[in-house]
C-alpha cells in the first residue's frame, strides 16, 4: 500500500520507555514473562510520572496538530445548539425536563407543574418550552454546573423522585470511577436531608410511600452485588441488605415495574438470568423468585395487573435463540417450570430479535430488531392478551420511516399515559422525539434537534454494503459519505467496529463525525460478528471459541474499503474503544499493512490478563463472554491466541494513538500503557505511538459537554492529519 502522509508533529519528541520488571504469568502449563505489569500500580509515583512523561510526549509529538483540532472543535460547537433543552416527559403532576445554557458545560435538570386528567391526549402536550427563555413555575432539581464546581470530574450516575413529586434521589461521581454518593433533596424546600451514602453504584427506586429508598453497592471487583434499603431519618449505617449475590460471574440490578408496585431485582450475565420481585404495596412482603437462574433462561419481565390478578410479560429465549414474548399470571411461577403454562404474544422469528417490551395501562410495546435495525411495534394490551389466550397472533401497528438505514425506539413515562415517546433517528437526521398516539396511531413530532451552521442532509449519503468474510459469511456494512466525493479511489476512510456483548451499532445522527465526513472521509461502520445486529445467531458467532470471526470480519470490512473505490487503500484508517479497542488491537496485529493510522479508545489489549484474575474489576463477569481462561486451558489458548497485548510483533504499524483514563474501572489505564510499550519495540515503521491519559476522568473520558468535543476533535484530527486530510472539501 502506499505511504500516507506522516502526522504533524515534532520529529524530536523521544516516547518515554518504561523500564522492564519481569513478571511470569503461569497458567495450564504456559509462561508468559510481562516486562511491564509494574504499571499496574496506580499509587506508584513512578507509575503516575511515566503517564505523565506520555502524555507530554504525545502533546510533543502530535503539536502540529492543534490548529486542527481547534478548527474540528469550532466546528462542532457552531454545529450545535448550545442552549437547548429536552423535550419535556411528564410523570404524575410535573412535566420533567433537563436544559443546557451556552458557556456552561453540564445540564439543569428541571421541572414544571403538570395539569390536566391522565386519559386525556390534550394533558400529555408537552409545555412550549423556549431554550433561553425563563420558564414560569420552573423548579430546579439539580444544577450540574454548581455540582461540578471545584470538583476535577462530574457525571450523574442516576436520579428518582418520590411517587408524591416531594423528594429528588441523585448520585454523583466526582472521580470518573463510576463509584457515587447519594444524596436526597427535599424539593419543598429545597435543602438536603442530612444522610449522605457513599460508594454506591448506579440503580436507585423510592417506595410507593417515599419512605424508604433501595439502592445497588458495588463490590472490590466493581460488581453491583448487594442491594441495600434506606429508611429515610435513619443512620446509614443501619441500612438493611435486602439481597445480596455471591456468584462473582453475576450482575445486579433494580428497576420498578411500569406501574411502579414492584420492585425488580435481575440477576444474570450474557447467557441466563434470574429475576426476583418485591410487593412494595403489601406490607411484610418478602423478596420472591419469579424466575431462577437454574432454568438457564435469558430473560427480562415486566409486573403488571390485568383484570385484577398480577399478570407477568416476559422476553425470553426459552426454545427461541432471538427471544419471544410470552405472558402467565403470576400464580404460575410457583410451580415447577414444566408445569407452568405461558401464552405466546409474540412468537419466535429467526428473522426478527425480540429485543424488549413494556405495558402502558392500555397498550403493549414491543421493540424488535429486523435487518440490522431497530424498530417498535405496539398494541392495545387487552387485545393482545386476548389473542394470546386464544392461541392467535396479536395484530400490531408498527410506525413507518422513509429511510432505508434508521434506528426508531420507544418507550412510556408514566404507565397511564394515552401516548408513547418516540425517539427516531439515522445517520443524518438529527433526532426526533415523536408522541404516539396508542389509540389512533397518530405521531405528533414534538421536536427535531437543531443543527446549525447551514447543515443539509441532502448533503450527505449513507448506504448499505456488504463485505465477505473469510468463512463465507456476508458482513452487513453502513457506509457514509458527502454527496459529492467520486468513487476515484483517492479519498481517505475510517472503519469503525465493536462487535461484542451483543451490542449494535445503530444508525445514530453525530455532529462530530459531519468533520471528517467534511474532510472527504469515507465513515464505513462494520456490523461484524459478536454485536447484535443480525439477532443472537450474530452474537454467539462471535463469541467464546468463536471470538476471532469478529476480528476478521473487520479485516475482511477493511478490504471491502479497499478495494471498493471509495477510498485510497493507503489511506485506511481504524478506530474502536473499549472491547472494541480490543478488536483494533486484535486487527492491527492481524493485518497491520492495510491501515495508516488507529485510534483505541480505552483499549481492552490486555484482556486475557484482567479475565485471569477475578479480583480485577468485572473479569469474573467476563467469563461468559470471553470463556473461562483460568479453568479451561482450551480457553486459555484461544485468547492468548488473539489477545493483542501478547500478539505484537514485527511489523510495520501505523500511526496509533491509545486514550485512555486514569480511574476508568471497567479498563484499566495499565492495559493501553503496557501496549504500546511493546508496539513501540515490535514496529519497523517510523510512525509515532502515542498513549493520551486523561488524569481525572473515568470509562467515558473527561466529563462536561465541551472536554467531551475536546476529547473527539482530537480523537479525529489525529486521523485526520495521519491520513493528509486536514483541509474541508468542496
Amino acid at each position: 500500500m502506499s505511504e500516507a502522509p506522516s502526522p504533524a508533529g515534532s520529529k524530536s519528541a523521544t516516547p518515554p520507555l518504561a523500564k522492564k520488571v519481569p513478571s511470569p504469568r503461569e497458567h495450564h502449563g504456559d509462561v508468559f514473562v510481562d516486562q511491564y505489569e509494574w504499571l499496574r500500580d496506580k499509587e506508584d509515583p513512578e507509575v503516575v510520572a511515566h503517564l505523565r512523561a506520555e502524555n507530554a510526549y504525545t502533546e510533543a509529538a502530535t503539536a502540529g496538530q492543534q490548529p486542527l483540532r481547534d478548527a474540528i472543535f469550532e466546528e462542532i460547537k457552531n454545529r450545535t445548539q448550545e442552549t437547548d433543552l429536552s423535550v419535556p416527559s411528564r410523570r404524575d403532576d410535573w412535566w420533567y425536563y433537563s436544559r443546557t445554557i451556552e458557556g456552561q458545560q453540564y445540564p439543569l435538570y428541571c421541572r414544571v407543574a403538570a395539569s390536566g386528567a391522565a386519559g386525556d391526549v390534550d394533558a400529555w402536550t408537552p409545555p412550549a418550552v423556549v431554550p433561553g427563555e425563563p420558564v414560569p413555575g420552573e423548579v430546579v432539581l439539580l444544577d450540574g454546573n454548581a455540582e461540578a464546581e471545584g470538583q476535577p470530574f462530574f457525571a450523574l450516575g442516576g436520579a428518582t423522585v418520590s411517587r408524591d413529586g416531594n423528594l429528588y434521589a441523585y448520585s454523583v461521581d466526582n472521580a470518573g470511577d463510576e463509584t457515587f454518593t447519594l444524596r436526597i433533596k427535599d424539593l419543598r424546600t429545597g435543602e438536603h436531608l442530612p444522610e449522605a451514602i457513599e460508594k454506591v453504584f448506579y440503580g436507585l427506586e423510592f417506595s410507593s410511600d417515599g419512605q424508604r429508598l433501595y439502592y445497588m453497592v458495588a463490590d472490590e471487583s466493581w460488581r453491583p452485588y448487594q442491594i441495600r434499603v434506606h429508611e429515610l431519618g435513619t443512620p446509614v449505617e443501619q441500612d438493611a441488605v435486602l439481597y445480596e449475590e455471591d456468584d462473582v460471574a453475576q450482575w445486579t440490578a433494580i428497576e420498578l415495574s411500569a406501574d411502579r408496585r414492584w420492585l425488580l431485582v435481575s440477576i444474570g450475565n450474557s447467557e441466563y438470568s434470574e429475576t426476583r420481585y418485591l410487593d412494595l404495596e403489601a406490607p411484610g412482603a418478602q423478596l420472591g423468585v419469579l424466575l431462577g437462574r437454574e432454568e438457564r433462561i435469558l430473560h427480562a419481565v415486566e409486573l403488571f395487573k390485568h383484570d385484577g390478578a398480577p399478570q407477568v410479560l416476559l422476553v425470553h429465549n426459552r426454545n427461541a435463540v432471538n427471544s419471544m414474548v410470552s405472558t402467565a399470571p403470576l400464580a404460575e411461577f410457583s410451580k415447577p417450570l414444566a408445569q407452568q403454562h405461558w401464552q405466546t404474544v409474540v412468537a419466535h422469528d429467526d428473522a426478527v430479535k425480540i429485543e424488549g417490551a413494556e405495558v402502558t395501562a392500555t397498550h403493549l410495546l414491543v421493540s424488535l430488531r429486523r435487518d440490522t435495525l431497530e424498530t417498535v411495534r405496539f398494541a392495545p394490551l387487552a387485545e393482545a392478551l386476548a389473542a394470546a389466550e386464544a392461541g392467535r397472533a396479536p395484530s400490531f401497528a408498527e410506525p413507518a420511516f422513509g429511510e432505508e438505514l434508521y434506528t426508531a425506539g420507544a418507550g412510556v413515562s408514566d404507565y397511564r399515559a394515552p401516548v408513547a415517546r418516540l425517539r427516531y433517528t439515522s445517520f443524518f437526521t438529527p433526532p426526533r422525539v415523536y408522541d404516539y398516539v396508542l389509540a389512533t396511531g397518530e405521531l405528533l413530532l414534538r421536536k427535531e434537534t437543531p443543527v446549525l451552521g447551514g447543515y443539509d442532509p441532502a448533503d450527505y449519503v449513507a448506504e448499505r454494503a456488504w463485505a465477505t468474510a473469510d468463512d463465507g459469511t456476508r458482513v452487513p456494512l453502513s457506509v457514509l459519505r458527502r454527496a459529492s466525493v467520486q468513487r476515484d479511489g483517492t479519498n481517505p476512510a475510517l472503519v469503525y467496529g465493536y462487535g461484542s456483548y451483543e451490542v449494535s451499532m445503530d444508525p445514530a445522527f453525530a455532529i462530530p463525525r459531519l468533520s471528517l465526513l467534511d474532510r472527504g472521509f469515507v465513515f464505513v461502520i462494520a456490523h461484524i460478528r459478536g454485536g447484535g445486529e443480525l439477532g443472537r445467531r450474530w452474537y454467539e458467532s462471535g463469541k467464546k471459541l468463536l471470538k476471532r470471526n469478529t476480528f476478521t470480519d473487520f479485516v475482511a470490512a477493511t478490504d471491502w474499503v479497499a478495494s471498493s473505490g471509495w477510498a485510497d487503500p493507503g489511506r485506511i484508517a481504524c478506530m474502536g474503544g473499549s472491547a472494541g479497542g480490543l478488536l483494533i488491537g486484535a486487527a492491527l496485529n492481524l493485518a497491520p499493512e492495510k491501515y495508516a493510522a488507529a485510534v483505541a479508545q480505552v483499549p481492552f489489549v490486555d484482556a486475557l490478563t484482567t479475565i485471569l484474575d477475578p479480583e480485577l474489576p468485572l473479569s469474573a463477569l467476563e467469563w461468559e463472554e470471553w470463556g473461562n481462561p483460568i479453568e479451561d486451558a482450551e480457553v486459555y489458548a484461544y485468547m492468548k491466541s488473539y489477545t493483542p497485548y501478547e500478539n505484537v510483533r514485527p511489523a510495520g504499524y501505523p500511526a496509533v494513538a491509545a486514550v485512555t483514563s486514569f480511574n476508568d474501572t471497567r479498563v484499566l489505564y495499565v492495559e493501553p500503557a503496557k501496549w504500546v510499550q511493546v508496539l513501540r519495540e515490535a514496529t519497523t515503521s517510523e510512525r509515532p505511538i502515542v498513549l493520551k491519559t486523561e488524569m481525572d476522568a473515568g470509562h467515558g473520558g473527561a466529563s462536561g459537554r465541551y472536554e467531551a468535543w475536546k476529547d473527539r476533535a482530537w480523537d479525529y484530527a489525529f486521523l485526520a492529519d495521519s491520513l493528509g486530510a486536514r483541509e474541508l472539501i468542496g
